[in-house]
């Protein structure tokens, strides 16, 4: 990669995190998951028109944008090694949003005694169980690659938004708002 390549994919990888990064923190961290921080976070990254609620046409337009930034060497296609970007970028959102939270105890009553057990009751959707774990899921190539080729053009980038949509969409009501975040 020359050095002109390297700017200009840092200049990618920047512009990429101050659209990407939030909005996936947000749907995936406990502390934002608090009251409707996820929902806003998603919403200021992916809502265009800022009305509230994201329709399928700004899902793609979106996921359009995050295509460009690891397409590093322009061909219109994600190959094994840009992949690898990503996942090396999911890495550090991952490590991110780990030092974001708040450290947990390892002393009395933290165990696994009578009354600390899990629950097994239904949860609110959020963190890694509802759009958080939709979103990441989003970003492999197994969830992009219709053809199984192990390369992914940028047409079955966007056409795979369709999928994430719907599972964003929880309340199947044609947007994803903050409703869908609350179930």
């Amino acid at each position: 990669m020359n050095m002109f390549t390297q700017r200009r994919f840092a200049m990618r990888a920047l512009y990429l995190l101050s659209a990407l990064v939030p909005a996936l923190v947000a749907v995936s961290s406990p502390v934002l998951a608090q009251g409707d921080g996820q929902a806003v976070h998603f919403l200021e990254q992916w809502d265009a028109d800022a009305d509230g609620k994201v329709t399928l046409e700004e899902a793609r337009s979106k996921r359009g944008e995050v295509f460009y930034m690891f397409d590093s060497d322009e061909d219109g296609t994600l190959n094994p090694d840009e992949w690898a970007l990503v996942a090396d970028h999911m890495q550090a959102e991952m490590d991110m949003k780990s030092e974001m939270r708040p450290a947990k105890g390892q002393g009395q009553g933290q165990g696994q005694g009578q009354g600390q057990g899990q629950g097994q009751g239904q949860g609110q959707g959020k963190g890694m169980n509802g759009p958080g774990q939709a979103m990441h899921e989003a970003m492999s190539p197994a969830f992009n690659d219709a053809d199984g080729n192990g390369v992914v053009t940028e047409a079955e980038f966007v056409a795979a938004t369709d999928t994430l949509f719907t599972n964003l969409d929880r309340n199947a009501d044609g947007v994803v708002s903050a409703a869908d975040f609350a179930r």
